[in-house]
């Protein structure tokens, strides 16, 4: 395969502000919960599960079609080669967010988690890095205080935006995702769905943003869509508003900005017992506009018999002179799926010159 700040909780108080008896008190309810703690195990909500100290991740390819693995084309994409990403770590998976800046693959989990590495030819990885995000809405104890969705990248100098679907906020990080730099809540995105926000965060080459809503009110086929003239976290008020139509039966998952300025939208479909699928469409950017129903152009459609899974993260890179699309999905931390991670070439005629930039969902 080729080139494949801490958030503070509001409890702290000045120990010298308290009466004695009131330290006494609280000194006893402390032992007292630390010795059933110990004795008896923690009865309340568990801590996400953290990654150890080392990073270790095994890659092995997998086909795009088990019953026929010289198959290549689907639609308008070339299988360029797919790895299943697996790892002894208990907190690995629930991948939803995908980057690819250079060589430099970055999966952002739905609890926070975050897997950098490169990809290279053979298929092998290295310069593996493990880490937690270092701030977000809540105080990243349980999944539901993070559900990172989506992800962002300027491609010149490393800074990050992630959008959490829960608290319907975006975030700045400093380059690698070491830092929290800041924040804001949106009021064009507070009523979207607790479990259907933000999921797909797109920064444009421009400096423009794009963020658009999982989740549909009753009765309405579309997603809210906005549009940001500049950083979100610096003037949270978008500068409008736009109406994304998706496939019928489908939610969108991720997009990404293709080189040629066409945002690529990936979709899903989920059915029972455990069934998926996805399909690819392309938006032209000029239909983007203030209060338009905007529909995108399919580019492919991966379902079974294809390897397949659920597929949250979609990101674009060029390589030799070619647009590059790469898909991510999400294992739910279930055995029952995988964390895949699969390249294909676009062979869609270019439109115009331009270099890759990644974003997500």
């Amino acid at each position: 395969m080729p080139p494949l700040s801490p958030v503070k909780g509001e409890w702290h108080r000045r120990a010298d502000a308290l009466r004695p008896s009131a330290m006494r008190a609280r000194t006893l309810l402390f032992v007292v919960v630390a010795v059933c703690g110990a004795g008896t195990g923690w009865s309340g909500e568990s801590r996400l599960d953290l990654f150890g100290a080392r990073p270790q991740m095994t890659a092995t390819r997998v086909p795009l079609d088990p019953d026929d693995p010289t198959r290549r084309r689907i639609g308008r994409l070339t299988f360029m080669g797919g790895v299943h990403l697996t790892s002894a770590d208990p907190a690995f998976g629930g991948f939803s967010a995908l980057a690819v800046v250079g060589d430099r693959v970055t999966m952002l989990s739905d609890g926070g988690n975050i897997v950098a590495f490169r990809l290279g030819g053979d298929g092998q990885l290295s310069d593996q890095r493990f880490a937690a995000l270092p701030g977000g809405p809540a105080t990243g104890w349980r999944k539901l205080d993070r559900d990172s969705e989506a992800l962002a990248i300027d491609p010149r100098t490393g800074a990050t935006w992630v959008a959490f679907e829960r608290a319907n906020q975006i975030w700045r990080y400093s380059s690698a995702l070491r830092h929290a730099q800041a924040s804001a809540r949106p009021a064009a995105m507070r009523r979207w769905r607790a479990n259907g926000g933000a999921e797909a965060l797109v920064r444009r080459r421009d400096g423009s943003f794009v963020a658009i809503e999982e989740g549909r009110a009753p009765g309405r086929p579309w997603r809210a869509g906005l549009v940001w003239a500049g950083d979100p976290t610096v003037k949270a008020e978008p500068a409008f508003r736009f109406r994304y139509l998706p496939p019928a039966g489908y939610d969108p998952a991720d997009a990404v900005e293709l080189p040629d300025g066409r945002l690529l939208v990936l979709n899903r479909w989920f059915g029972l017992p455990l069934r998926f699928a996805n399909i690819l469409v392309a938006i032209d950017p000029h239909a983007i506009r203030s209060g338009a129903a905007v529909r995108g152009q399919v580019i492919a459609r991966l379902a079974a018999p294809l390897t397949h899974d659920n597929f949250e993260g979609v990101a674009a890179s060029v390589e030799r002179g070619r647009t590059i699309i790469w898909l991510l999905s999400d294992d739910n931390q279930t055995s029952l799926e995988r964390t895949l991670l699969l390249k294909f070439r676009l062979d869609d005629p270019p439109r115009s010159q331009g270099g890759g930039s990644r974003v997500s969902g």
